[in-house]
């Protein structure tokens, strides 16, 4: 620097922005990584619901459609854990009830019948 205030004082201000981005930048890491740890825990949380809720053959037929339609998947890992929350299910779901309960989420397919004239 030529020893000019004003340049002095410029440089200053550059190194207190560098700082103030460096920090707010640490602080928007550990917002997201406790964001993700969250998550994680409320996944765990499901999981151990279905666990303990389903039966291995209901647990297995919902991991294959899983594989297939993850969102139609989810939409029921979701119906089975507000059930069992709001107490209303009184014993596991065997594999017989996941079937009935795919049944019921199942969205309605369209069909389309073509009349020939």
């Amino acid at each position: 620097m030529s020893g000019n205030p004003d340049d002095e004082r410029l440089e200053e201000l550059r190194q207190q922005k560098k700082e103030q981005l460096k920090q707010q930048q640490q602080g928007g890491d550990a917002q997201r990584e406790a964001q993700q740890q969250a998550q994680q825990q409320a996944e765990q949380q499901k999981q151990a619901l279905l666990k303990q809720n389903l039966t291995d053959g209901a647990r297995k037929r919902l991991n294959t459609i899983k594989m297939s339609k993850p969102e139609f998947a989810e939409k029921v890992e979701q119906q089975v854990v507000a059930l069992a929350q709001s107490g209303r299910l009184q014993e596991r779901i065997d594999e017989d009830q996941m079937k009935e309960l795919l049944r019921e989420l199942k969205p309605d397919s369209q069909s389309f019948n073509i009349n020939r004239r």
